[in-house]
């Protein structure tokens, strides 16, 4: 074994920091999820129509996207290991100036906090991510992925168990979750400098046995990243049909209690977790592209069946739905981060933004419909938005690192 093969097998996958990035991610993004998940009492309260409670989202989204390719850029000169801690404040006081906000001005304010907050945690977290990955980026961004995922499907369970019962001032006491996470996200920015020296070293040891990235054209990167921005806008598109609108659709169809909603929505959510992770191992196995193709394009047959389906199989192409397409992110970070291996920081800054912004966009576009047509419409022509995974057919096929 070469001298530089040895120092690459060094560059172990740092399980327990991957582990404890998940556990942060879980807490930020369990504590966003508080602001969809409050929406029904929110909705009643200040007598809202959906496009304020879509304006709600398109507020927290676009703070939340705004800042993070800038931070990302920033960080890929100078990382911050100890930058998501600071993230974490905002995200603390605006969670307390939500839970006693007393009009919409407020409440605007206040889940712009919250996603400045997120724009500030997820470029750092994300290259730590990829630092402490090792050679297994696909286990790294899935572990990375399923903590998000999970804290996003806490939000309904939460709401249904302690907000709906005791009313909009006990968001305040989430921000003991926010404290949790600046301990556990200082410790992690302590390990940053080793981990990220072995990860050089990796990709040094890589590029001497011939192994390492090659240098993509301009033309590229350019259609790579459009693809990608565009498939992510149908996913997130059809994502926040569910996030914002799921509990009104089901109440609005079948029924059903805001509890009862609240629950399907945390099922839902919770497919995501697993989607997420599944998706990121698998794609280590057969591939990125081969991944974007099934996730964005698979759901077709069961989202157009959705809106015709009874309360017992929508929960159930729900899950599946979710399940399938929730794969897509982790494989579709880790192709940009191929594209452009120099830049994880505005990888991750960017396409954490999209997420936000583009989920944000949709919100708006969606509450405008529902209010016009009725939620029940919306889900019918948001089923046809998998037809844009037919655009991964301009994917570049690139040699994919790992």
């Amino acid at each position: 074994m070469t001298t530089a093969t040895m120092t690459a097998a060094r560059a172990r996958t740092h399980v327990t920091v991957l582990v404890m990035l998940g556990l942060t991610h879980l807490l930020n993004d369990m504590m966003q999820s508080l602001i969809p998940a409050a929406y029904p009492i929110l909705k009643e309260a200040y007598a809202l129509d959906f496009v304020q409670i879509g304006m709600i989202t398109l507020t927290f989204q676009i703070a939340g996207s705004l800042l993070q390719p800038v931070i990302g850029m920033v960080t890929d000169r100078d990382p911050a290991p100890y930058s998501p801690v600071a993230g974490m404040m905002f995200t603390l006081s605006g969670l307390v100036s939500l839970a006693f906000a007393h009009s919409y001005g407020v409440i605007l304010v206040s889940v712009a906090l919250i996603g400045i907050g997120s724009s500030i945690f997820h470029p750092e977290a994300t290259r730590m991510a990829r630092y402490a990955a090792g050679g297994r980026q696909g286990l790294a961004q899935g572990i990375f992925q399923v903590g998000g995922q999970a804290g996003g499907a806490l939000g309904p369970v939460f709401a249904a168990l302690i907000i709906v019962p005791w009313g909009q001032p006990s968001l305040a006491w989430f921000a003991v979750a926010a404290l949790m996470a600046m301990m556990l996200l200082v410790w992690i920015g302590s390990r940053q400098r080793q981990i990220s020296a072995e990860f050089v070293a990796m990709r040094s040891a890589a590029r001497k046995d011939g192994r390492g990235h090659v240098s993509h054209a301009p033309l590229t990167i350019g259609i790579g990243l459009v693809v990608l921005t565009l498939l992510m806008f149908s996913k997130n598109a059809y994502g926040e049909s569910f996030r914002s609108f799921y509990t009104f659709y089901l109440m609005d169809r079948f029924g059903l209690s805001i509890p009862s909603a609240q629950m399907m929505l945390f099922v839902f959510l919770l497919a995501s977790a697993a989607g997420a992770l599944i998706g990121g191992i698998v794609g280590d196995r057969i591939g990125r592209y081969r991944i974007i193709w099934i996730s964005v394009l698979g759901p077709l047959p069961l989202t157009l069946v959705l809106p015709y389906a009874d309360l017992f199989w929508t929960g159930v192409l729900t899950v599946a739905i979710n399940l399938i397409m929730a794969s897509a992110f982790a494989s579709i970070l880790i192709y940009a981060m191929e594209l452009l291996p120099g830049r994880i920081g505005l990888i991750g800054g960017l396409f954490y933004g999209l997420n936000f912004g583009l989920g944000g966009i949709a919100a708006a576009i969606l509450g405008g419909l529902a209010d016009s047509y009725g939620v029940e419409a919306v889900y019918r022509l948001c089923s046809f938005l998998p037809l844009a995974g037919l655009l991964a057919w301009f994917l570049p096929r690139i040699d994919e690192g790992h």
